[in-house]
């Protein structure tokens, strides 16, 4: 299976994680809630978890747009743009 979680899809960007981890409620909460969620498809994915196939994809479009969210973040305080 692959992996989701932003400090292996996001690797360069592992500092920068951290520190608003540490220091940005908003984004710590975001975080969480991400892998979470990236936890619930792979057990999905695994048939760990019983679930529909529409419901399994739902879980994949909400992880895409927190991962989406939290990049965003990421780049801001980095002093970039997407």
């Amino acid at each position: 299976m692959e992996h989701h979680d932003l400090l292996h899809e996001l690797p360069e960007h592992r500092e920068t994680i951290h520190s608003l981890k540490t220091g940005n409620a908003h984004f710590a909460k975001l975080f969480a809630t991400y892998h979470e969620l990236d936890r619930s498809v792979r057990n999905a994915e695994d048939r760990v978890e019983a679930t529909s196939e529409e419901h399994e994809e739902q879980m994949k479009r909400q992880r895409l747009a927190l991962k989406d969210e939290l990049y965003a973040m990421i780049l801001a305080a980095e002093g970039k743009t997407a």
